[in-house]
């Protein structure tokens, strides 16, 4: 869960990957930094917090350069804290090396014990860490041999965004294209990231994804081109499309507004339900909230309001006030819901712990009846490509039927969208093209030893 950014050739590469990362904040805010390039030195520059809070104009006028690659942190492997923010810069035989990485990898507590027992020393305890000290220890001559070399070892998920100090900047999607990555074009400058909603914001122009198992070269206004050696079946993540990317992105060359919308409209054919009104959970459950709504011919309104001004910690009452978190995050319209049978659209449902208090929280506000739709199937499995998601055990529809998570959150009725129903939003035959594990516990890359997995979990604080 993280976004990554990069420019090359343009003389305000700091300030506008600042502006970039700002734009793929929602992927990450545990974190953030800037390393650029110039005249054969790369800077860089970490912090916790987010990008706003972060850099200011006296910070980017230190890291000058015409290349300048970004990254917004959320941990899915090495604990929150400032030894694990990126982008990481290294120095090794061949120059100095920065790199900001998107995803997760799979093998790489037995990649580092292999590492470590031949002496590497690590300085975090990123999975990132490892492509780098893979990098160090190949023995071909040039960045892009030694990246194949690396890579070559590693499974799981990576969009990453590689700069040198000689200001060539390198961008790779693994062969499976868990993560998404796209091309853009400002001006004379090419621009990476991990989703085009950054392209609109600093009016550059997309020119297309980068390829699963794909190498992007830029250096001297030119890009060139180079593939992996392994290739297979692309398995996009269909929780970009549900969840987690912003909704003005195009992603995997598809609206992804407008896949939540058709997700919203075949939740109403599949599970239809008399009602007054359809509210969404905001701000990601819109979209489908809309869907449903036009689909039904039943009237959309904003019956929950989230507050945008709430931070990482807050000071909680002496006297608890009862679902004090979830209150301080959704206020309920009560002149929306008073009285009315209601229909609320969420995205997904992990635990249930937050649905159960949004229900009694429309109860308490006068609802009549409250049905619980969810425009994706029940979560039963965990990720391990690069979103955060609870243990197994933590997810309740792994161990819950349907019915008994409806008793639980004390809705009148609960469904989920199909799975089936799902990938024909995305417009995928058959789940062709897409990873959906975490709804199916099918997972295309191998996961490796159970106890590396266990390992793996405990980084995840």
């Amino acid at each position: 869960m993280c976004g990554v950014f990069g420019i090359n050739g343009h003389d305000e590469a700091s300030n506008i990957a600042y502006l970039g990362m700002h734009a793929l904040q929602h992927r990450g805010q545990e974190s953030t930094g800037l390393a650029a390039a110039e005249d054969g030195k790369l800077r860089r520059h970490v912090e916790m917090g987010l990008v706003s809070d972060v850099f200011d104009r006296e910070r980017l006028a230190k890291l000058p350069g015409r290349a300048a690659i970004g990254h917004v942190r959320y941990s899915t492997a090495g604990s929150s804290e400032l030894r694990n923010a990126q982008p990481f810069l290294f120095e090794y035989s061949g120059g100095s090396l920065s790199i900001a990485h998107n995803g997760n990898i799979v093998n790489a507590v037995e990649l580092r014990a292999e590492l470590e027992a031949s002496g590497s020393i690590f300085q975090t305890s990123s999975d990132t860490e490892v492509i780098v000290h893979l990098m160090a220890k190949a023995r071909e001559p040039d960045v892009l041999g030694k990246l194949v070399s690396a890579l070559k070892r590693v499974r799981g998920a990576y969009s990453l965004i590689l700069l040198t100090h000689d200001e060539k900047m390198i961008g790779v999607r693994d062969p499976n294209g868990f993560r998404p990555l796209v091309i853009g074009r400002l001006k004379d400058s090419y621009v990476l990231s991990s989703e085009t909603c950054s392209f609109d914001l600093i009016e550059a122009e997309f020119i297309r994804d980068v390829e699963p198992g794909e190498i992007v070269v830029i250096e001297k206004g030119g890009l060139t081109t180079h593939k992996l050696p392994e290739s297979v079946a692309p398995t996009f993540c269909v929780f970009e499309h549900v969840y987690f990317a912003r909704p003005d992105s195009l992603v995997n060359g598809k609206a992804v507004y407008r896949a939540r919308e058709k997700m919203g409209k075949r939740l109403a054919q599949e599970a239809p339900v008399e009602a007054d009104v359809v509210i969404p959970v905001p701000d990601s459950g819109v979209p489908s909230a809309i869907g449903y709504a036009n689909e039904s011919k039943i009237p959309f309104e904003m019956g929950l309001i989230r507050s945008h001004y709430v931070g990482r910690t807050f000071i909680e009452p002496q006297d608890s006030i009862r679902h004090f978190g979830v209150r301080l995050k959704l206020s309920v319209v009560r002149a929306v819901v008073d009285g009315k049978r209601v229909v609320v659209v969420d995205d997904s449902l992990v635990r249930g712990t937050t649905s159960r208090k949004i229900v009694k929280m429309l109860r308490g506000a006068g609802a009549r009846e409250v049905h619980l739709r969810i425009s994706a199937p029940p979560t039963t499995n965990s990720c391990f490509y690069g979103i955060d998601t609870p243990t197994r055990s933590e997810l309740i529809a792994s161990s819950h039927t349907v019915d008994e998570i409806n008793r639980y959150v004390t809705s009148d009725t609960l469904s989920y969208l199909s799975h089936e129903g799902m990938m024909a939003a995305v417009q995928s035959e058959d789940g062709k093209g897409y990873c959906s594990a975490c709804f199916t516990g099918k997972y295309p890359v191998a996961l490796g030893k159970e106890a590396d997995l266990v390992q793996l979990r405990r980084a995840r604080v």
